[in-house]
């Protein structure tokens, strides 16, 4: 008994879906070769549509200069070999899509991505990708890929820095002769629910057309490019590193309110405040490679350092001062008051002078001017003497570290008034350091 028809229709059916996937000579003629680009005008390339909407950027690796990107590309050209008839269409539709395996017997670009590490077509069951045929012989590629592509970053604007990442596109074989590659109307789009955590992506995107050498290919090739600007966001920085070196530096200046009794807690608040800034900078460090350039980021580093090294040397200069002045002040020789009270008693033929800490003797001589009861003239009763040269005083002995106001008559210390003038010589110069930083960085990043 020989099968039925209804065992005959559904062979029917199997055999035409069989040959509808293998052999799709439903749309192609028998001589079309997939291997040949398709026909054009002499002299006239085959004009190739780009257009990309990127679904996420993850990944910005600065140590190894990379990112991430999945997107959908599509790709569409003019496939005028197509035999495409009406009822491969839905009603109402003036295109049909069709399994990725139907792609393999077409005629393919190659485009590829210039600097990409990594490129490939997202799978899962099977690759994400589809072919759409339009009736005007338009053929449309659409496919998800996942790339990691190189951009060579600059970071001497760190942490305000702008990388500018190009994504180049360029067919591998085919020379600007035979392939031009073009923009489509929508170019780039990006997802509006993108979002990075330490960039923000400056819009619009430039897209550029362009026709590259390549020297390894011996021609011209037609390339697109699409540049995504990266903009650092500073609010972590200002957070984490700004804010509370401002604030270390800030508290190094309370060392000019202790005196120098207080020589262990001046020391131990300066020391730490320079240990927390190399600690605090070591490891913001870690966050970028290493480069042979000075950034923002070290200029920096470099003044907050240089504020707190400057208190702990304002610290060993006032100290110096005052052991010299402990020194002159306590340095009173023994021999002089003996000789004080032995002139007072006119036993001594002597006076002692005391200059400079040093002591010499020399013999009394009478003064002209006469005394009163009770006085006692330190030059003795002798005839007549030469003018001589005024000496010098104690006060006048430790001039270079202490001195009377002639106004007031107070004693002036060394020392003392150079802590004075550290409280508003330190934070003014700090000041002017952040006014010349800042205005400059923030014109360099514009």
């Amino acid at each position: 008994m020989g099968p039925s028809r209804a065992d005959l229709c559904f062979l029917k059916e199997v055999m035409a879906v069989k040959n509808y996937t293998l052999k799709p000579r439903v749309v192609l003629p028998e001589d079309y070769v997939k291997e040949v680009r398709p026909p054009s005008k002499k002299g006239t390339p085959v004009v190739v549509e780009f257009s990309i909407f990127v679904v996420d950027i993850n990944s910005i690796n600065v140590e190894d200069m990379d990112f991430r990107v999945d997107m959908f590309v599509h790709q569409k050209w003019v496939e005028s070999r197509l035999d495409l008839h009406d009822d491969i269409f839905e009603e109402g539709d003036d295109h049909v899509i069709l399994p990725p395996e139907f792609f393999d017997n077409l005629w393919q670009p190659d485009p590829y991505f210039l600097n990409s590490k990594i490129s490939e077509i997202a799978t899962l069951t099977h690759k994400f990708s589809s072919v759409t045929l339009y009736k005007n012989s338009t053929v449309r590629y659409a496919c998800m890929m996942h790339a990691i592509i190189a951009c060579q970053m600059e970071f001497q604007l760190y942490p305000m820095d702008i990388q500018i990442c190009p994504i180049y596109i360029e067919s591998f074989s085919y020379h600007n002769q035979k392939i031009r590659l073009k923009w489509a109307d929508n170019g780039v789009t990006i997802n509006p629910e993108l979002k990075l955590l330490q960039y923000n992506l400056g819009q619009p995107l430039q897209l550029e057309e362009t026709d590259g050498y390549m020297p390894e290919k011996y021609g011209n090739f037609s390339r697109l490019a699409v540049y995504f600007r990266f903009e650092r966001q500073i609010g972590h920085h200002l957070i984490q590193t700004f804010a509370p070196s401002t604030l270390v530096v800030m508290l190094s200046w309370f060392s000019f309110w202790l005196g120098l009794d207080a020589i262990p807690g001046r020391v131990t608040l300066l020391v730490t405040c320079m240990l927390t800034l190399v600690t605090m900078f070591t490891g913001m460090r870690a966050d970028i490679p290493p480069v042979a350039y000075v950034k923002a980021l070290d200029l920096w580093m470099a003044g907050c350092m240089m504020f707190v090294f400057s208190a702990l040397a304002e610290f060993v200069v006032v100290k110096v001062l005052d052991v010299q002045y402990q020194y002159q002040v306590n340095k009173v020789p023994k021999v002089l008051p003996m000789r004080i009270s032995a002139m007072e008693k006119g036993q001594c033929a002597t006076v002692a002078n005391w200059e400079g800490g040093t002591v010499s003797v020399r013999p009394r001589k009478s003064t002209q001017t006469p005394t009163t009861p009770g006085q006692v003239s330190l030059q003795g009763n002798g005839g007549p003497q030469p003018p001589s040269a005024k000496q010098p005083t104690r006060r006048q002995s430790i001039l270079s570290v202490a001195w009377t106001d002639t106004d007031t008559g107070i004693e002036k210390i060394m020392w003392r008034e150079i802590d004075k003038m550290s409280r508003v010589v330190f934070p003014v110069l700090f000041l002017v350091f952040l006014i010349l930083y800042w205005p400059i960085l923030i014109f360099k990043t514009s």
